[in-house]
């Protein structure tokens, strides 16, 4: 019975007259008459009876014109490919391949060899964010115009008590070119001004004017081995920290190196020195002022658990050199007219340059020499979800009561501390939609425990003697897209009557 069944599947293949190529109907011939000659055989020899026989060509006969109206059906529009042997298909490519390099070389668009291989190793990344900005200050804030109050924060305000409603935006683009294995280069422009070091924001309303773009980082990064790296440049922030001390935006003008011993697999250790010119003084007779400097340090631990989960430690110590005010000594003097701030926001107590009490040429009353510990711990035991703690604390070392009153007459009270801390659930990145993350601070920073021009721009808009807390939460609406939505509350610690609410609403996008 199975030997039957076969015999007519067989035939039921040879008679099958389908629509064909030329050459497909010889070999269907073919196959028809050796399955009508291997039947005659089984005839005469005794396996299968006529009768069986004439019954079985019947069956296929008819099962074959039951597969052709099928095929007929199936194959309607349908163009048919005849088989190219695998030997002609590799000859068909050779040829369009000698022909395409051909035409290449002649024209001189895609010689081999002929791009930088360097082209490969260069790798570009950007943001843009929108933002609503609503700042809200209070009813009770002294008034702008009573300018002797604001004279020790070294600030013109425009307005202390009228709210504000901005539309800004922020683009950054970022290359990175991986020059060799050990040398690799970063250029990243942006929008901004060259005024302000912490913020790269455009406000909108400016009379459909184009923006400016500035070069925000240019650098070389040396990686000779896996435990060290030397940056040399306008360099990323390359500190362990928050933005108690340093806005989020800052990048930093001149070297850093950094090693990273690992003392286990989980456990390693890093050390970061950095040199950075803050501001150049040109020598001249009638010039005693120096240049300004940043020494900066920072020495810190790093363990990892096997969950992800995460525990990062630094000890910083950031050391201004030469950026404290020298008043000059008679009326007409400018020996010392460029130790006067070269950036400011507001909150650290200063004096007069000028003999005369110009209140255009304001000094840093303190020098800078700050102690900061910082502290993460990311726990990753409910992933994707983390619950992430931040802790930062900076002290003043520099601020020398005595020695500023030698030096400018004035007598200051120190006001040298400040801490922050921040607790943020949800996940580490915003990347796909659905993503959350719900944070909530609060910080508390005195006038002269940081450099006000290079702390947070946001908080209190820019600078410090204030303290407040910071609510806010980001959702992700589509593959690296999300909204942003913070709520700053800041009153001011010691300073003059200026409280400030910001409202921000933020749509982010990466890429």
């Amino acid at each position: 019975m199975k030997k039957t069944k076969l015999i007519a599947l067989f035939l039921a293949l040879g008679l099958s007259t389908a629509p064909a190529w030329a050459g497909e109907k010889e070999q269907l011939e073919t196959l028809r008459q050796t399955t009508l000659n291997l039947i005659k055989a089984l005839v005469q020899a005794g396996a299968l009876t006529q009768a069986a026989a004439d019954q079985l060509i019947r069956d296929a006969e008819k099962s074959a014109a039951q597969t052709v109206v099928a095929q007929g059906k199936a194959e309607a529009g349908v163009v048919r490919v005849p088989y190219v042997p695998e030997v002609v298909k590799q000859e068909i490519r050779e040829q369009l391949k000698n022909e395409v390099v051909a035409q290449a070389r002649s024209e001189g668009w895609a010689t081999p060899g002929s791009l930088p291989s360097w082209l490969g190793r260069i790798a570009w990344s950007g943001d843009i964010r929108l933002r609503y900005q609503n700042e809200r200050w209070a009813d009770d804030n002294i008034p702008a115009s009573q300018v002797l109050p604001f004279a020790p924060y070294g600030v013109n305000l425009a307005s202390t008590t009228e709210d504000q409603k901005r539309l800004r935006v922020r683009a950054r683009l970022a290359m990175q070119a991986k020059v060799s294995d050990n040398v690799s280069a970063g250029v990243r422009i942006s929008t901004g001004t060259l005024d302000d070091p912490v913020s790269t924001n455009q406000t909108l309303g400016n009379n459909f004017n184009k923006y400016s773009l500035v070069a925000d980082q240019a650098y070389l990064k040396l990686a000779p081995y896996n435990w060290l790296s030397v940056s040399g440049g306008r360099i990323p922030k390359p500190w362990l920290s928050t933005d108690l001390v340093w806005d989020e935006d800052i990048s930093f003008e001149g070297v850093a190196a950094t090693l990273k011993p690992q003392f286990r697999d989980d456990f390693s250790g890093f050390l970061t020195v950095g040199v950075f010119p803050v501001q150049h003084v040109a020598p001249s007779d009638t010039v005693s002022a120096n240049n300004k400097w940043l020494y900066g340090s920072q020495v810190g631990l790093e363990w990892n658990a096997a969950d992800t989960s995460k525990v990062k430690l630094g000890l910083g110590l950031y050391d201004y050199r030469n950026v404290e005010g020298i008043p000059n000594v008679l009326a007409g003097d400018h020996f010392y007219d460029k130790t006067q701030a070269g950036a400011r926001q507001k909150g650290n107590s200063v004096v007069y340059v000028s003999a005369i009490g110009d209140p255009d040429l304001f000094g840093l009353a303190s020098k800078f020499r700050e102690l900061n510990l910082t502290a993460v711990v990311d726990v990753a035991a409910f992933d994707p979800v983390h619950v992430v703690f931040s802790g930062d604390y900076v002290k003043n070392l520099g601020f020398d009561q005595d020695e500023i009153l030698r030096r400018t007459g004035d007598t200051i009270e120190p006001r040298t501390k400040g801490y922050q801390a921040k607790l943020t659930v949800g996940m580490p990145k915003m990347e796909k939609y659905g993503d959350w993350q719900v944070f909530t601070a609060y910080k508390h920073l005195e006038r002269d425990a940081v450099l006000d021009a290079f702390t947070d721009s946001d908080f209190h808009l820019g600078g410090t003697d204030t303290k407040g807390y910071i609510l806010g939460g980001s959702y992700g609406i589509d593959k690296n897209t999300w909204f942003t939505l913070r709520w700053l509350s800041a009153d001011p610690i010691d300073g003059p009557p200026l409280a400030i609410d910001v409202l921000q609403v933020d749509l982010n996008a990466k890429f």
